[in-house]
């Protein structure tokens, strides 16, 4: 088999040029939302020709669509992937938990939660960025159900990730909105009793 190798580091190059517009597109996001993206401003922004960007994207829409998988694969990093070291069921189900309320609250994205900020943008709007925003926040909610149904909480799966999950878009919107410097720790306080086993 023959390997080819690209003597000037073009591929390369362009890879890092096209995460560079990606994680600049997803900042902007999170404070502005998607519709505040827009090829001619990261070209600014980023000192890159207008052709240079275009030539990743296309398309406004094709922009946003990279920028929510950008924003998603961060996520995972940042917040699934540790939780998965941890064992399945309430172990596990803590640590996503504290790793979403790190996540906002030490501003991986300088918006807070790219989803939370975006989210309402696209709720009622059909399309492809609605569908890949919604895939990613329902992707989220399964997985915190899944933890909760194996943990021995004596509860309902979905009601314990829709009422945990309210805390973390609570303590995300308090922080940020009314620069309420007591959210993260009241919504931990408010994880905590809520996935604490009911002793009989």
């Amino acid at each position: 088999m023959t390997t080819v190798v690209n003597p000037d580091g073009r591929l390369e190059r362009g890879e890092q040029t096209r995460r560079l517009i990606l994680r600049r597109a997803a900042d902007i996001a999170s404070v502005e939302g998607l519709e505040g993206l827009s090829i001619g401003r990261l070209s600014t922004e980023l000192e890159i020709s207008k052709s240079g960007v275009f030539a990743h994207f296309g398309s406004k829409e094709e922009l946003q669509l990279a920028t929510v998988r950008a924003a998603k694969k961060i996520f995972i990093d940042e917040v699934i992937t540790p939780a998965l070291q941890r064992e399945a069921g309430l172990p596990r189900l803590r640590a996503l938990c504290e790793g979403w309320l790190g996540y906002s609250e030490h501003r991986t994205f300088p918006g807070g939660c790219f989803f939370a900020a975006v989210q309402p943008e696209f709720s009622s709007r059909p399309g492809r960025v609605r569908d890949a925003v919604a895939e990613a926040g329902t992707g989220w909610s399964d997985l915190i159900r899944d933890q909760a149904g194996k943990s021995d909480l004596d509860a309902d799966p979905a009601q314990v990730a829709f009422e945990v999950i309210a805390f973390m878009e609570a303590a995300n919107v308090q922080a940020i909105l009314h620069s309420d410097p007591d959210a993260y720790d009241r919504a931990r306080a408010a994880i905590r009793a809520r996935l604490t086993p009911r002793r009989s």
